[in-house]
């Protein structure tokens, strides 16, 4: 084989090899520092994790609970071996928060819970499961008299040293529930165009933050006017946001073409906070439960404002004066005839 050939393909593969380890090290890494979900369907895992049934409901796919402060419930979780072998696994509570994609999700065992995660109360941290058979295990959800009103969620999780499931739990603390959004860290950059009749585009960014003591997604909308509120643009799309959890950030970015450069644009963001419509079980009830529901809610409106100037027909406009003003010059200076004189 040709050498320089020869090198050239070696250092591809050794490229390639590199590459190779470093993405299969950052899905190793990713697997390590997922946190936990809901149980799979049946079939896809070694075992399933689902509510017992009891007087506290039959085929819940997950708990649901409203409880007063310093409230407490027994309930219990069934473990299904789906598997040809047994199987232990290690059970621990866990607090839920709201991932970069977006999902309701569980933190893992390295992360001390301080809310949901913390009130519950396993009667067993380990498990063996007989292949074929299934194990109820009894725990307990004690609430502390310091316990917020309004929504927590959180979960148990079942794991093996290279698998999780889990079953997440939804509690609404009695008391008044004050559903809330804010729109902090507003702000609108403008991209002018080289044409000198063009539009050009905005990009409004900013921060949602979960101000109240309830789960609630956002609806979104924004806009870009002139002066006068002349000239109104939106963005193609603006979905809802995700849900949060009461004291979580959600950062949007939300870009709008064809916005004129009117020299001054003002970017308005409007959120309304929404209210899952699932009810939540009520297993004692007090005064001041907030049942859960269709809710309406006010929006947060917040402003922005940036300079929009349109640069290249500025400077279109310049070279026309500057020409025009020289060839008037130049006409003055030129020496008229003598009929003219």
């Amino acid at each position: 084989m040709h050498p320089p050939l020869f090198r050239a393909l070696t250092t591809t593969a050794l490229l390639l090899t590199a590459h190779g380890l470093l993405a299969l090290q950052s899905l190793v890494a990713a697997a390590a520092d997922a946190a936990v979900v809901e149980a799979v369907a049946v079939g896809d895992g070694l075992w399933e994790v689902k509510p017992g049934v009891n007087g506290l409901g039959v085929d819940r796919p997950s708990y649901s609970y409203t409880l007063p402060r310093g409230g407490q419930l027994r309930d219990s979780l069934v473990v299904v071996n789906r598997g040809k072998t047994p199987l232990v696994l290690s059970l621990y509570g866990a607090d839920a928060f709201t991932t970069d994609a977006g999902r309701l999700d569980l933190r893992g065992a390295e992360v001390k819970a301080r809310d949901v995660g913390a009130w519950v109360q396993l009667e067993q941290r380990k498990v063996q499961v007989p292949p074929g058979r299934s194990v109820d295990v009894p725990f307990r959800l004690a609430l502390p008299d310091s316990a917020a009103p309004g929504d927590h969620l959180g979960g148990i999780v079942t794991s093996t040293a290279d698998q999780h499931q889990a079953i997440k739990i939804r509690l609404r603390v009695s008391g008044e529930l004050k559903p809330a959004l804010s729109v902090d860290d507003l702000k609108v950059h403008y991209a002018g165009t080289l044409s000198p009749l063009g539009t050009g585009s905005a990009t409004v960014s900013y921060t949602l933050r979960n101000t109240g003591n309830a789960i609630v997604s956002a609806r979104q909308a924004a806009s870009v006017t002139g002066p006068f509120g002349l000239f109104a643009t939106q963005p193609d799309q603006l979905v809802d946001s995700p849900q949060l959890l009461p004291g979580e950030t959600w950062k949007v970015s939300a870009p709008i073409h064809a916005v004129p450069p009117t020299l001054h644009l003002t970017a308005t963001v409007a959120i309304t906070p929404l209210l899952k419509s699932t009810p939540l079980r009520a297993t004692t009830t007090s005064p001041g439960a907030t049942p859960l529901g269709a809710v309406l809610l006010p929006a947060a409106v917040s402003s922005a404002q940036v300079r929009a100037i349109p640069w290249t027909l500025l400077c279109v406009l310049a070279a026309f004066a500057a020409i025009t003003a020289f060839l008037i010059a130049r006409h003055r200076r030129r020496p008229r005839p003598a009929h003219a004189r």
